[in-house]
């Protein structure tokens, strides 16, 4: 990188500019397209999106021209097309094609459709080098077999087995020739790309190693070993493709879930549009069987809806009129009609894949280190080989040839590959595999910041209890009926949109208790509501304060109301004109799993504090209930200053919903949301959490900790296997093809074991 794009942030005069890239097949394409777009003059800000395709920069166009970028990629082997000027609201200025091949990283195939260009087009194509087949997007989504990679495997291992046919049937010279033609056809495409990339400022790659490598083999003699170094190298080409293939398939299937049309309700008629028309205040019938074609809320009907797409919950929930369904959802049984909260491009689905693409090109401190490591390490290896060819022979007079060939092998250990892509590989597969649970982390430095949290700070409502108050307590006085005092507080809170009033109510008709009419309903600021009721005259639903200061309420009746508020709970006394009926306690209940989630944490050495503004009682109660130290009456402020206080003591993840929750999920060193929280807080937030699930908080933790572990394996097994190489290649006890099949055998050995993740279940416990 020049100083030129190595700041921290972009020139004031600084346009931001996307494109589509294709060819891009492993983790160091990626690094090589970012490497030679920081290269130019003028730019910042470079991400680069594996799984999207996708190229952004900021480009001060005073100083450079955006075709330079396209020139860029080009010359590292990458197609470059569809430019666009981004604004604030990610809006097209103008779209713009470019084609650049000579594909520049071990995974392609650019021997066919050569077309050599130089320069840039008119238009702002970008012409440096050849396209290839493999760039055609209409190869997308073929085996591999069919493709122009997988064919040229399929040639040269033909040609091999034909050479070594050959040599057990036909005269050796003619196998000889075989062995060659199978090398330089095989060859061919790989030193094209490493002149490219050494055109663009990168001589030590594997592309020039493997050409070096071969080159030298067929001169000292070795065409034999030349020729399947050369297939085994395109055999870890295939092997590379199809594990992106499959990684991008997995971006592509969260689409799918999309339906593409919708029944919107027009006059009270269902009508066929498409589901990206929809607007905000849409009505849309979703029938038996179909997806939810957007996030809305229920207005009519009642059905089991399965939200495993979106959220991983396997069991469909029940949603009636004022629930909320998330697009891409499975309506199990009953038709239900639903009002459009947000606009397509803005539904969950879009959400998460939006974190999804945040998360990959948001790349851990990890793999930044084996990135820097990499860069080091390849330079290293060819000084080393250097010296094999030439102390040996000069200082001790051994023969040239002998530590030429030792040298060459030495050159495919200098690959690092695998020690590039250990870290990468685990950590996709540690995302996806939250991601399908419902465990949503925006990118490698979260996953590494949940691994080191060893303090979790939860917001109260919301987080650690349903967020909403229900009705735990009736009491009704002497010579009244449970079901009467509970009936007459629903009449008289039926007009009232309060969350107490809406508590009382939804306990009346879970009860299935008859509601009776009431009339001239008046409000008391501050202490409550009354309301006149036929037979019974007017009915009050006071606060004990209230009652009391009106003398309604006597010493028994306040003991029984103070010690209900003592175990954190709301209390509403019921009173008319012949006196106290009874009392209504309310309470936001902690999570069925809170408790759970609490005592699991603790198992993994972590402590877990609730932060509340509520009062000390309330927070208190909660508190005991499922084992969490707490602090309460604590504003916004107060909140940020407890995170800024606890990450004295190590790194600390806070858990919230709400807006109020922002400043000090932004100040933790993990901020976690919860899924049904504000906007506000699952943009502050570093990862999310769908299910509303406390359980899933370690599950995320425990998730961060087995992927780290496997960066961990992947690292020691790419180095230690390199390590042992290195010196048997320069003992003489390995070859080429031994060296080369390590080095694949490595890439293989990394990749599988980062595949181990996609099937680790986080739930089910351990450390």
């Amino acid at each position: 990188m020049n100083k030129d794009s190595a700041g921290d942030s972009a020139s004031t005069n600084s346009i931001r500019y996307e494109w589509s890239v294709s060819g891009m097949d492993c983790a160091a394409c990626a690094s090589k397209a970012r490497g030679a777009v920081e290269r130019v003059t003028g730019v910042s800000d470079v991400q680069v999106s594996l799984m999207k395709e996708r190229l952004r920069v900021s480009l001060d166009e005073t100083r450079t021209d955006p075709r330079a970028v396209e020139r860029a990629v080009g010359a590292v082997g990458y197609s470059v097309s569809g430019r666009r000027r981004l604004s604030g609201s990610e809006e097209t200025q103008h779209d713009e094609t470019g084609d650049a091949g000579a594909c520049g990283c071990s995974g392609h195939d650019d021997h066919s459709h050569d077309h050599a260009h130089g320069g840039a087009g008119e238009k702002g194509q970008a012409h440096p080098a050849h396209a290839h087949a493999h760039d055609d997007p209409s190869e997308r989504g073929l085996s591999w077999w069919r493709k122009s990679k997988g064919r040229l495997v399929l040639l040269t291992g033909v040609l091999l087995a034909a050479a070594w046919a050959s040599e057990l049937f036909v005269a050796p010279g003619t196998a000889r020739w075989a062995f060659v033609a199978a090398c330089l056809i095989g060859l061919f495409p790989v030193a094209r790309r490493a002149l490219a990339l050494l055109r663009a400022g990168m001589p030590f790659t594997i592309e020039m190693l493997m050409t070096i490598a071969a080159s030298g083999a067929l001169i000292i003699g070795a065409e034999q070993e030349a020729a399947l170094v050369v297939f085994l190298f395109a055999v870890g080409e295939v092997l590379e493709g199809v594990a992106t293939d499959q990684a991008r398939s997995g971006i592509r299937g969260l689409l799918k879930l999309l339906p593409r049309t919708a029944l919107r309700l027009e006059d009270g008629r269902p009508r066929e549009v498409p589901a990206d028309s929809l607007s905000i205040g849409d009505e849309v019938l979703v029938r038996p069987g179909d997806r939810v074609p957007a996030d809305g809320t229920v207005v009519a009907g009642s059905s089991g809806v399965d939200e495993s797409p979106v959220t991983g919950e396997s069991v469909p929930r029940t949603r009636a009129p004022g629930d909320e369904v998330f697009a891409g959802s499975v309506n199990t049984e009953a038709a239900l009609t639903v009002e459009v909260t947000r606009e397509p491009a803005d539904n969950t689905i879009a959400r998460i894949i939006r974190l999804v693409e945040e998360a990959e090109e948001a790349r851990a401190p990890t793999e930044r280190f084996i990135d820097r490591l990499a860069r080091i390490y390849m330079p290293f290896v060819v000084g080393i080989a250097v010296l094999v060819v030439l102390v040996p022979p000069l200082a001790l007079g051994l023969p040239f040839d002998v530590w030429i060939y030792r040298a060459l092998a030495l050159l495919l250990i200098g690959c690092p590959c695998a020690l590039v892509i250990s870290v990468p590989a685990a950590i996709a597969s540690g995302l996806s595999s939250g991601a399908r649970r419902g465990l949503l982390m925006k990118g490698g430095a979260v996953v590494e910041a949940a691994a080191a949290a060893r303090q979790v700070a939860f917001d109260k409502t919301g987080t650690l209890t349903q967020g909403r108050p229900v009705v735990t307590d009736v009491v009704a006085f002497e010579g009244h009926a449970r079901e009467e005092l509970l009936a007459l507080a629903a009449a008289v809170e039926s007009g009232s949109s309060h969350p107490l009033a809406r508590a009382i109510l939804v306990a009346a008709e879970d009860e299935e208790i008859d509601v009776p009419l009431a009339s001239a309903a008046e409000a008391l600021p501050g202490h409550g509501v009354s309301a006149e009721i036929a037979g019974r005259g007017r009915i009050h639903v006071t606060s004990p304060a209230r009652a009391r200061s009106e003398g309604r309420l006597g010493e028994e009746g306040l003991a029984a109301a103070a010690g209900l508020e003592e175990t954190g709970k709301t209390v509403v006394v019921v009173h008319g004109g012949d006196g106290p009926l009874g009392l209504v306690a309310l309470r936001d209940e902690p999570r069925e799993d809170a408790a759970a989630a609490i005592r699991d944490l603790a198992g993994m050495g972590v402590t877990s504090i609730m932060l509340t503004g509520d009062n000390a009682l309330t927070a208190a109660a909660i508190g005991k209930t499922i084992g969490i130290e707490q602090r309460a009456r604590l504003m916004p402020a107060d909140k940020l200053s407890a995170i800024r206080e606890l990450s004295g003591a190590g790194p600390v993840m806070m858990v919230g919903d709400g807006i109020n929750d922002a400043p000090a999920l932004k100040q933790a060193s993990l901020g976690v949301a919860m899924g049904s929280g504000t906007d506000v807080a699952l943009e502050t937030a570093d990862a999310a959490i769908l299910r509303d699930r406390v359980a899933d908080v370690p599950a995320m933790i425990r998730l961060a900790r087995a992927t780290m572990s496997n960066i961990h394996q992947n690292v020691a097994i790419a180095l230690g296997l390199k390590g042992v190489f290195l010196v048997t290649s320069i003992l003489g006890v390995t070859g080429l093809w031994i060296a080369i099949l390590a080095d694949t055998g490595a890439t293989v050995l990394v990749t599988a074991n980062a595949l181990r993740l996609l099937a680790y279940d986080p739930t089910r416990g351990g450390k």
